[in-house]
């Protein structure tokens, strides 16, 4: 495929090509985890395809302080556990102490819990432990989210770990594959630049599309 196609439609189309080379995984009780916003709604069409349970794990930057953009780390959470991964590089080069990491980290654990709140509506997260998890995003530019995510399910314990993607940057596929039992990449491109370079449409995901895409599985 030439690195100026684009292969996706939209979300819903990257998710059903996910779904089709994940068909090996229908009927062993897999949970479908989507990362908000957009993530969520690529999962929603594996999880139908095969007739997984869907559920969601939410993560959020942590970022400089004084350059809220530029990530210093990234935590996730399942269940009760919240996991941080940290950008050693980014903290001593911009000189960030402990106590200013860990202020803008305890602000995004708040923000995090209330979005897990308001995606769940009431519905507790689904158990992990000995269950085949697949973990879905829209894209990977850096993987640093993907990271904190992949981090914070292992501690759950499934029975396997597969992380699958429609769009990825070949670094992100290389530093994630180790962390994860099988990985799946559609489309990886050496000219690689942003996520939204694999879709005709990449609109942003609103949080009613997220519950929505949610609601089937309760």
């Amino acid at each position: 495929m030439s690195s100026t196609t684009r292969p996706f439609a939209d979300r819903t189309g990257a998710g059903r090509a996910l779904a089709a080379r994940l068909t090996e995984h229908a009927g062993t009780d897999p949970v479908v985890l989507g990362l908000p916003r957009g993530g969520v709604v690529v999962a929603a069409e594996v999880a139908a395809a095969l007739g997984a349970t869907l559920d969601i794990v939410v993560v959020r930057k942590v970022g400089v302080p004084w350059q809220p953009e530029l990530a210093m780390g990234a935590i996730a959470a399942v269940d009760d556990d919240v996991e941080t991964v940290v950008s050693e590089r980014v903290l001593q080069q911009l000189q960030v102490d402990d106590d200013a990491f860990e202020r803008v980290r305890q602000q995004e654990i708040r923000e995090l819990r209330r979005r897990e709140t308001a995606y769940r509506q009431g519905r507790p997260a689904p158990p992990l432990a000995g269950r085949p998890v697949i973990v879905v995003d829209d894209g990977l530019a850096t993987g640093s989210t993907m990271r904190a995510a992949v981090a914070a399910i292992r501690r759950q314990g499934p029975g396997r770990l597969v992380l699958a993607v429609p769009v990825a940057s070949p670094t992100a596929c290389r530093t994630l594959e180790p962390e994860v039992d099988d990985m799946l990449c559609l489309w990886a491109p050496d000219s690689f630049s942003a996520v939204g370079q694999g879709y005709e449409s990449f609109e942003a995901t609103t949080d009613e599309e997220v519950r929505n895409a949610l609601a089937p599985s309760a």
